[in-house]
């Protein structure tokens, strides 16, 4: 059997976009729980200005407040060296940078153009690697732009081989508005690791328009080793009109489990996870597993 590294998102990805502003302990019992399904990687918050994305604004105290487990690491995202300076300060044990493939959306998201913020993204895997930190990088609107439609391939790959010179940890591809097809994501998640050598690929996706999991399942195929998920499907971004949530943990998990590839995860957890925070959220969540359940079932004949 193979097996595929997931990475929660949901504390950080799944929160950032939603109104209602999530208490620091529901954050904090989110993780824990995260970890008791079995999760051993989880983005836990971002550090950016808070006026532009309040969800964020206890991200020190969120860490702080966070236990101490062997083998679990908590990953803070940053766009700039501030706010690297600001993680490097809290017991956060990865950086997770980010660059745009477009200028149009690198401008609205970090006031840089693409290539300039591959160029801030190096220098945050330095400081990272340099401070005894992990730090990894992602690619946003890998697939496509909300502003600038279609990315060309040779660009993005373009943009992975000068990341690559940092030294990052992975490489990340993210279909940030959900626009990418299994096609697609074959032919670029190829190209990708054909240029970048020994560097894993990790892949995040958006189910915007209901190609999440199909998705998934080719980056899987292409190679990829580590696939982004947020706990019962929430997610999206303040500065990408349009962009839904993120791929449900739980329905990764089910389809890469049900396919013979290991994820280390704990289905009932994550779905007994998800009831408990569809109660924290106040609304249903996104994840159809989590409704229908897992198969097989216990049935019972009349």
């Amino acid at each position: 059997m193979t097996s595929i590294e997931i990475v929660e998102v949901g504390p950080r990805d799944g929160l950032q976009n939603e109104s209602l502003v999530v208490p620091t302990a529901d954050k904090i019992e989110l993780v824990r729980r995260a970890v008791s399904a079995g999760i051993r990687r989880i983005e836990v918050a971002s550090f950016v200005n808070p006026k532009k994305v309040p969800q964020m604004a206890d991200a020190a105290e969120v860490i702080d407040g966070l236990p101490d487990i062997d083998g679990v690491t908590y990953i803070g995202l940053v766009l700039n060296v501030r706010g690297a300076e600001r993680a490097l300060a809290t017991k956060v044990h990865e950086l997770g940078a980010v660059c745009v493939a477009t200028d149009s959306f690198a401008m609205r998201n970090q006031g840089q153009t693409a290539f300039e913020s591959v160029d801030v993204a190096r220098d945050i895997i330095r400081l990272g690697l340099a401070e005894g930190r992990s730090a990894q990088v992602t690619i946003g609107a890998s697939f496509g732009c909300p502003f600038e439609g279609d990315v060309s391939p040779d660009h993005v790959v373009e943009m992975a081989k000068r990341l690559a010179d940092a030294n990052p940890r992975e490489i990340a591809l993210a279909d940030t508005i959900g626009v990418a097809v299994p096609a697609q994501v074959t032919d670029l998640v190829g190209r990708v690791r054909d240029a970048i050598g020994d560097i894993p690929v990790r892949c995040h996706f958006h189910n915007t328009r209901n190609t999440g999991l199909a998705n998934v399942w080719a980056a899987v195929e292409a190679g990829a080793a580590t696939i982004d998920a947020s706990l019962g499907g929430l997610g999206g971004c303040p500065f990408a009109p349009g962009a839904a949530g993120n791929v449900p943990t739980e329905d990764v998990h089910y389809l890469l489990d049900r396919s013979g590839v290991a994820t280390g995860l704990d289905l009932d957890a994550l779905i007994a996870a998800n009831r408990w925070f569809t109660d924290v959220m106040r609304k249903p969540l996104p994840s159809m597993v989590a409704r229908a359940g897992g198969f097989p079932q216990n049935i019972r004949s009349n």
